[in-house]
């Protein structure tokens, strides 16, 4: 039997479990299928307390209720940001990855990824996290820092037409 993977959702995974816009359903309907595995217990997950401080700075309250309902259906492991975290979001800066003030909360993200120990990222931010550049830069961090590299990926990488897990 493989061992589970070890995923890090970030606050972007979750707010596409409520995402109600058109041209994200097909997004939306990743993100439920991966979460009905998450809700089988096919994955260990980790979410940041930074994930929830996000979640709790959205002014729609009920968007918010919505979200921490999901989230009430599984078992995670949260995951404080600790000064590893932050140490790792520093070598993300000084890598020239993600360099803004305001990109300090992705840097973050990955951080505590790495110190919990995930082999996922699972997020739907594209323009900061999930691309090409982003992917590179924190695989090369990984391999200087000593640590096991993370993939990061959005959730439909993580099912199939069916919504069946793939691994």
């Amino acid at each position: 039997m493989l061992k589970k993977l070890k995923i890090y959702i970030d606050t972007s995974a979750i707010g596409y479990l409520d995402e109600n816009e058109e041209k994200y359903s097909k997004d939306n309907e990743a993100m439920l299928a991966l979460w009905e595995n998450i809700k089988s217990s096919k994955y260990d997950v980790v979410i940041s307390e930074l994930t929830f401080k996000e979640l709790n700075d959205n002014k729609n309250k009920e968007k918010l209720n919505t979200l921490l309902g999901f989230i009430a259906q599984i078992k995670y492991e949260t995951i404080g940001i600790t000064a590893e975290a932050e140490h790792i979001a520093s070598l993300v800066k000084k890598s020239e990855l993600l360099i803004s003030d305001k990109h300090q909360n992705d840097r973050l993200h990955i951080g505590c990824a790495f110190v919990s120990g995930c082999d996922i990222i699972v997020s739907m931010n594209f323009k900061h996290l999930v691309n090409v550049k982003t992917i590179r830069g924190v695989r090369a961090i990984s391999n200087i820092a000593g640590y096991k590299n993370i993939d990061m990926l959005q959730p439909v990488a993580l099912v199939d037409e069916e919504g069946a897990d793939p691994t």
